[in-house]
Parts: structure tokens; C-alpha cells; sequence
């Protein structure tokens, strides 16, 4: 006869109960053990199954979004920075890498989770409990620096993202603000047309100043939520009619270097490891699925759409401009009513999403300054603390006015520590005192290195580059060709 024991979950999990079945002589063999195994694995239903929650596609489609700004329309000059051959190997080793260390944090997250009875574990509080399980006494006394690590980075990325779309808004206004009066309904007519700028790119960001403020001053996630429906729409929209546009008329591939110089592809890393921007969404996404068992397949699935998107998009987006590619593959759209309508609906998609990326480091900051005074003065304080950062986003973009040198420099200097620096050190301090493999501690060394070296050289270079006299703050009044195709 078998034995049957069942077990209840601890009180305030739920009404889960674990049966156990178990033949007579190896009932005594459970006894020892039920303990141990129903903790672990009703800690692993507990931290999977939710009565509530998103299902696998809404998870899924949000994965994509997370990864879909103004990355993606960066790729094809980032590919002239590395070559049409070396361009797309390294952007699909990158989102096979960037995909694997984001299995290793969902991983070490579901560990400390289970260990701790816990539903739910951040990515600051991965890190801090990976640390308090070092072996290194140095390392467990300063645990609580890895949280403030992480928050450190998370806000530097937002707000670097900040900056990137402010610069992108005033590029693409500019545009088609100076093109208006050479704008046709003809988009397959060739013709050059000379234009010379009227206005500084630095004003048109400072023209954008009041509307961001207002878009940072939204404080309900639920009202949020509607600009990033009205984001969604647009950015797709504009994706796919730029996507076709690109895919037509590409010229022989024959003059353009299968590999470029090795100076300018510390500028392709930065680039690209930006593109994948969507590290910091990954456990927020597993914790709100109906079944997070499921998570895995779907992060799988999720990332090879979206590197899949990625290296679609910059292959051919190099390969029709080739050396003529922009910062952004929009500025390279003919002056025509339809791409220009284009534009401006890839603009309200960019400005919606900008208050969704400042409120991950408001989120952040806000909390820790405002405790610190009286409640009465809470309000105050949070709206004078938005607006200060808005202005700071502002001020950077207009110092770094370089498309192409913000999405290096932001993705190099912040993008590549969450996305391949920190995940494989976490998994080395997770599971160190249970026994890695040689082969598993040499690729997490490895991944670490090659992120470190990537954060190192180009943020460098993309310093490098704005230092250089071409590339002052200095913007003379000097002509525009537009070629009309």
C-alpha cells in the first residue's frame, strides 16, 4: 500500500497542500526528508503560481516593447561602425549573451526566493543576498552596497534613456520643421534639395522643456499607463512603414566593408548593448505572469524577436544608406508628407515613453529624499525634485547633442554593467559554496571580462569622439543636403 502524506503550505501562502506518495520502505526515507523537499518546491509553486497575474503573451509583447525606443533606429549606423559582415555576428552573439544573463538573474532571483520564502525578489535585492552569501567576510558586511549598486546604475540608465530621446526629439523637429516648405506628396522623386538651418538643435530641446515637465509631474502609473498604449500604437506603426520603406530599392552590398575599422567598433558596442535595454524589466515581468514556470520560454522566445527585429533592421537600414547612414535611420526618411507624417508619429511614441523611463529613477530617488522631511512638505519636495531631474536631462542632452555619442555613451557606461557585468558575478557568489563547475566560473568570468573591457573602451571612445573639434558645441550655420528617392 502506498503512503499517502500531505502537507500544507505555512500560514499566509495560500491553501496549497503537497501530496506525497511514497511506497513503505521508502516512507522512512520521506520522513527525513519531507522537510527539506516541501520547502523547497511548495517555495517554488508559491513563487510560480499566481491566481492572478499577466498570461505568457501579454508577458511577451511587453518583453518586446521594453526593447523597442530609439535603440533599434541607431542600429544601422552602429553596424557601419563595425561592418556588414562583423555587424550582425556581433549583434546576434550579443543577444544570445544578453539573453543568457538574463536566464542567470531570473535564476539566482527564484533561488534567494525560495530560500527566503519570499513571493517576489528585485534585482537590487538579488544582489544583496548574493553578496550576504559570499564566502568573503569583506563581501557579507557590505551586502547592502550590491542594492545600492544596482539602483545606482538602474537611474543612470533611465536617465540616460531620458537624455537619448530628448536629442532624438529635437534631431527629427528640426528636420522636418526646416523641410516644410520642400515637403511633396511625391516620395519617388529624385531630387536635392538644399536647405540651411535656421535654428540650433539645442533650442528645439529647450522648446520640448515644458511638455516633459508636465509628462514628469504624472505621478499614477495608471494614467502612465495610457501614454504607453499611445506609445505602442505609434512606434509600431512607424516601424513597420520605415521597415518597408528600407527594404526597397537597396543598392549592390559590393561597396560596402564587410569589416570596419577597430577604432570605431567600441562605438558599436555601446550602441547595441543599449538596443538591449530591457534587463530591468525582466523580474518586474516574472512576477506579474499567471504562471512564471513559463517565464523561461518566453524570455527565450522574446529575445530572438527581438534580436531577430534587431538585426533585420540594421542590416538593411546599412545597407540602403550605406556611408550616408544618420544617427537615426528616420533622419534619413525623403522629405515627403508621408515620411514626414512618420516622423512626427515616431515623435509622440518617443515623448509618451519618455515619462515612462523617468518614472523607474523617480521611483527611486524621490522616496529616499522625501523621508527625510515633514509630511507636509512631501508634495512639494517630490514635484521640485521632478523637475530638477527633468532639467538635468534636459542640460545633458544639450552638452551631448550627438545622437549617435549619447546612445554609445549611455549604453557602454551603464547598459553593459546591469546587462553583462553583474549577471555573471551574481551567479558565481550564488552558488559558489554549492559547487560551481570549472567550465561555468570561467564562462561567467569570461562574459564579466569581455563587458568590463566593452564599458571601458567605449565609454572611451565615445568621450574620445565628443572631445574632438568636429564634434564641439559649436553648430555653424552649415548646409543640409536631403536626397529625395
Amino acid at each position: 500500500m502506498p503512503v499517502t502524506k500531505s502537507v500544507e503550505s505555512p500560514p499566509g501562502t495560500g491553501a496549497l497542500k503537497l501530496n506525497l506518495m511514497s511506497s513503505p520502505e521508502n516512507a522512512k526515507k520521506l520522513q527525513n526528508k519531507d522537510s527539506t523537499y516541501v520547502e523547497e518546491h511548495s517555495s517554488e509553486l508559491r513563487c510560480s503560481e499566481k491566481t492572478k497575474g499577466i498570461t505568457w503573451l501579454q508577458t511577451l509583447i511587453h518583453l518586446v516593447k521594453g526593447n523597442m525606443g530609439t535603440g533599434i533606429l541607431g542600429l544601422p549606423l552602429a553596424l557601419k561602425n563595425s561592418g556588414l559582415l562583423l555587424g550582425p555576428l556581433s549583434l546576434l552573439a550579443m543577444g544570445i549573451v544578453a539573453c543568457h544573463c538574463m536566464h542567470m538573474l531570473v535564476k539566482c532571483a527564484r533561488h534567494f526566493c525560495h530560500r527566503f520564502n519570499k513571493p517576489f525578489m528585485d534585482y537590487g535585492d538579488t544582489v544583496m543576498h548574493a553578496l550576504e552569501a559570499s564566502p568573503r567576510t569583506w563581501l557579507r558586511s557590505h551586502a547592502h552596497w550590491g542594492r545600492h549598486i544596482v539602483s545606482f546604475f538602474l537611474i543612470v540608465t533611465q536617465l540616460g534613456f531620458c537624455c537619448v530621446y530628448i536629442v532624438f526629439l529635437a534631431d527629427n523637429l528640426k528636420q522636418v520643421v526646416e523641410a516644410v516648405n520642400v515637403t511633396t506628396n511625391n516620395c519617388h522623386h529624385n531630387e536635392t534639395v538644399l536647405l540651411t538651418p535656421t535654428v540650433d538643435s539645442r533650442l528645439y530641446m529647450l522648446a520640448f522643456l515644458p511638455l516633459l515637465v508636465l509628462l514628469a509631474l504624472i505621478r499614477n502609473l495608471r494614467v502612465l499607463s495610457i501614454f504607453s498604449m499611445l506609445a505602442n500604437i505609434s512606434m509600431l506603426v512607424s516601424l513597420v512603414i520605415i521597415t518597408q520603406y528600407i527594404a526597397w530599392g537597396i543598392p549592390h552590398p559590393s561597396r560596402l566593408p564587410l569589416v570596419a575599422s577597430w577604432k570605431t567598433y567600441p562605438l558599436f558596442f555601446g550602441t547595441a548593448v543599449f538596443s538591449f535595454e530591457s534587463i530591468g524589466v525582466v523580474l518586474p515581468l516574472e512576477n506579474k505572469m499567471k504562471d512564471a514556470r513559463r517565464f523561461p520560454t518566453v524570455l527565450s522566445l522574446g529575445m530572438s524577436i527581438i534580436t531577430s527585429l534587431y538585426i533585420t533592421v540594421g542590416t538593411l537600414g546599412y545597407l540602403r544608406f550605406g556611408d550616408d547612414i544618420k544617427a537615426s535611420i528616420t533622419l534619413n526618411l525623403p522629405s515627403c508628407w508621408l515620411y514626414q507624417s512618420v516622423k512626427l508619429l515616431y515623435l509622440v511614441g518617443i515623448l509618451c515613453t519618455y515619462s515612462l523611463q523617468f518614472y523607474v529613477p523617480a521611483e527611486i530617488i524621490i522616496p529616499v529624499i522625501v523621508s527625510w522631511v515633514s509630511p507636509r512638505w512631501a508634495l512639494a519636495l517630490d514635484l521640485s525634485i521632478r523637475l530638477t531631474m527633468v532639467c538635468l536631462t534636459c542640460i545633458l542632452a544639450i552638452l551631448i547633442p550627438r545622437l549617435d555619442l549619447v546612445l554609445s555613451l549611455v549604453g557602454s557606461v551603464s547598459s553593459s554593467a546591469l546587462a553583462l557585468i553583474i549577471p555573471p558575478l551574481l551567479e558565481i557568489t550564488t552558488y559558489y559554496s554549492e559547487g560551481l563547475s570549472p567550465l561555468t566560473v570561467a564562462k561567467d568570468a569570461l562574459i564579466s571580462i569581455l563587458g568590463f573591457a566593452g564599458f571601458v573602451v567605449g565609454t572611451y571612445q565615445a568621450l574620445h569622439e565628443l572631445s574632438q573639434p568636429e564634434h564641439s558645441l559649436t553648430f555653424p550655420n552649415s548646409t543640409i543636403f536631403i536626397q529625395r528617392v
